[in-house]
């Protein structure tokens, strides 16, 4: 008799950390977005089903754990006060709910690749999964072209925005891969491998891949600052540079940039 198998689920949550502390999740997130429909933090407590003491500790502590207010209370007047919040806090939700349904998608992704998997190729499975997680910026596209030279390839891969991604990889990488034109495929690219720089469209400089963006975000460490930049799409691209460098060209949220990276440090993957 053949014994029925059950498909494997694959589940997960996103959650921001700062300074080894939660900063936002899904709960907390959706608490700020009550508090932008109600205006009232009391209101929004209830609606979410939490005390208003819990409430306010918790959008507290968002609050001193962000570089800007996401929030401002508004005491007395003819509207009796109220919370609202800041343009800050609004970016944020909506980086996060970006985030969250990119994160679904892969879920989901990965829950049909655990159909019918057995145990013995688990292992070979979440590698590849570890793989994908880990990485900062993984762009999901199509191959349009391939290129051979003598050792290496030149592969092309458009993604829905249109925006395209050139990498060079060995000719036994295109064959072990199995690439071919037409077919899914995504490309990683390490956050401090990408070059952020400002000019005129187009930009003229001696490498291959150039995205042109907004920076969405940016945060300055002890020595470096980190820039999530909006691309097309809805595409974000990470990117870590030395603070003097982010001085230099007075970069700042909503500025204008290039993000850039050479075609040898793009590393393309199948699913």
């Amino acid at each position: 008799m053949r014994r029925s198998r059950k498909q494997i689920e694959v589940s997960g949550t996103v959650s921001f950390k700062k300074t080894d502390m939660e900063f936002l999740g899904n709960d907390r997130i959706a608490l700020l977005e009550k508090i932008d429909e109600y205006g009232s933090i009391n209101k929004a407590a209830k609606a979410v089903g939490i005390s208003y003491k819990t409430a306010w500790d918790a959008v507290s502590t968002i609050n001193d754990l962000s570089e800007k207010p996401l929030f401002l209370r508004m005491t007395g007047g003819k509207s009796g006060g109220g919370t609202t919040l800041t343009e800050h806090g609004k970016e944020i939700i909506r980086q996060y709910r970006i985030i969250q349904e990119q994160h679904e998608k892969f879920l989901t992704s990965m829950e049909e690749k655990m159909t019918d998997v057995d145990m013995h190729g688990l292992d070979k499975l979440v590698n590849r999964i570890s793989l994908h997680a880990s990485a900062r910026n993984v762009f999901a596209g199509k191959v349009t072209g391939i290129v051979r030279g003598e050792t290496k390839s030149e592969v092309t891969l458009e993604l829905k925005s249109k925006d395209r991604i050139v990498a060079i990889i060995t000719n036994d990488s295109v064959q072990s891969l199995g690439l071919l034109e037409g077919m899914d495929a995504y490309a990683i690219v390490k956050a401090g491998s990408v070059i952020i720089g400002i000019g005129e469209d187009p930009i003229r400089v001696s490498i291959r891949n150039k995205l042109q963006g907004k920076i969405a975000s940016i945060a300055q460490g002890t020595v470096n600052t980190e820039l999530n930049v909006e691309l097309s799409g809805s595409n974000m691209i990470s990117a870590v540079i030395t603070n003097q460098c982010a001085k230099d060209l007075e970069l700042a949220e909503g500025s204008r940039v290039w993000a850039m990276f050479k075609a040898s440090s793009v590393i393309l993957g199948v699913g």
